[in-house]
């Protein structure tokens, strides 16, 4: 998979895209700052896992064993695909992140929707990047392969039928998506399978409205299941896609936003 087996413990999931992040970083917005963070590379861990560990309603944001590429798919909800340029150490070197603000922000963040919580701690995370690792970077838009999220069958009709659920839920796995509510429900859902496949996916289903939507899959580099459990197995995603909610993703091309690294270091001493 291309998020490198990135193990996310992150309370919400909400992910907006990077030109939202970055319109909302301009100078003129003020975003709390981490006031103590510990970078450290990590050259001890044997299982090949990559963590964060982040919750929404708290300064503490936590890495172990995570590339700086990882680290900027978190800070700007991008997948790997949608990130240009920079050294080859931001794959191959793995760091252990450890950071805090004061409690009074904590205190601010407590009481935040779980939504803006997240998008301010992924504001705190860039201004991490661009102190302790120098970072710069620019948006621009590049023809790039995508997925175009249709609906299979359109006489059929997807099969999935309207939440009265209140609020938003998304609550994804590593084989696994589950997203409720919203106005918006299936663009969620693709903004969701982008960050699974490192693809674009454009909600082309003109289905709007809320709506429960689950999906279960068997990823590609998994372990084969017993014989015994063979027969429950998902399918793949992209036939889980279809099986599942009656959808379909189709390998198309368009206009992608990027961001380009033009700077960045290894990170500064503690």
């Amino acid at each position: 998979m291309p998020l490198r087996n990135l193990l996310l413990t992150i309370a919400a999931s909400l992910a907006p895209t990077a030109a939202a992040l970055l319109a909302q970083t301009s100078p003129a917005t003020t975003t709390p700052a981490f006031d103590v963070a510990s970078i450290r590379e990590n050259n001890t861990a044997t299982d090949g896992r990559h963590h964060i560990y982040s919750s929404p309603n708290d300064s503490h944001f936590r890495t172990v064993n995570l590339s700086v590429k990882d680290l900027l798919q978190f800070a700007y909800a991008l997948p790997e695909n949608q990130i240009v340029g920079g050294p080859a150490w931001l794959d191959s070197l793995d760091f252990d992140i450890d950071a805090k603000a004061g409690p009074e922000i904590d205190a601010r963040m407590h009481d935040l929707p779980s939504e803006q919580g997240r998008l301010i701690k992924q504001q705190m995370v860039q201004a991490l990047l661009a102190d302790r690792f120098q970072l710069k970077a620019h948006q621009e838009t590049r023809q790039l392969p995508i997925y175009s999220l249709v609906v299979a069958n359109p006489k059929a009709g997807p099969k999935f039928k309207p939440s009265e659920a209140d609020g938003t839920t998304i609550d994804t796995g590593r084989s696994s998506i589950h997203v409720q509510g919203s106005d918006h429900t299936v663009d969620l859902l693709a903004r969701q399978l982008a960050l699974v496949l490192g693809r674009v996916v454009i909600d082309h289903t003109g289905i709007d409205g809320r709506y429960d939507l689950t999906l279960k899959w068997t990823p590609d580099n998994a372990a084969p299941p017993a014989p015994a459990a063979l027969a429950d197995a998902p399918p793949d995603i992209f036939t889980a896609i279809q099986e599942q909610l009656g959808l379909k993703l189709q390998p198309a091309k368009g206009p992608v936003p990027v961001l380009v690294i033009d700077q960045i270091a290894m990170p500064s001493p503690n």
